[in-house]
């Protein structure tokens, strides 16, 4: 906020800041996606692409922390490789495996969605500079230990 008022969503319920937070996020990213005609990106999809992009993590893993169904997450690979943002290949050490790699659309569509979700961060940190930004990062970056039950006693 641009004064020293306190923002009336300062009462907000914590869970219901960060959805809306969250959305703040998203909403930058699908327009911009739309933008340059990556508007079929499904549900949760954002999060598959951004991922593989950061090439840190396994498909499966990924996966997992989307905590949907194997069907549901079979499904959204199926629709992202149907709609060019995936390459799903045969394992060459393993035939039982497949591996899952991004297109050159689906890196195009990362790069779209990183460019947004740094827009939204520079934005951010010109309202509230470094500091608070960090500190906001280690709040949420807690509760995120708190999820996973490795909260030192």
């Amino acid at each position: 906020m641009s004064d020293d008022t306190p923002s009336p969503l300062l009462e907000v319920a914590l869970p219901a800041l960060l959805r809306h937070a969250r959305h703040t996020y998203g909403a930058a990213m699908r327009t911009a996606l739309a933008a340059r005609g990556y508007d079929d990106i499904p549900g949760n999809g954002l999060y598959v692409i951004g991922a593989l992009a950061l090439g840190e993590a396994p498909l499966s893993q990924i996966v997992r922390e989307l905590r949907v169904s194997k069907q549901a997450a079979g499904q959204l690979v199926d629709a992202l490789v149907l709609r060019g943002y995936l390459d799903r290949q045969i394992d060459a050490q393993d035939r039982r495996r497949l591996t899952v790699t991004l297109t050159e659309r689906g890196q195009a569509a990362a790069d779209t969605q990183k460019a947004a979700r740094e827009a939204i961060d520079a934005e951010l940190l010109v309202r509230m500079g470094d500091a608070r930004v960090l500190h906001a990062r280690e709040v949420l970056a807690e509760l995120i230990e708190i999820g996973r039950g490795e909260v030192e006693d």
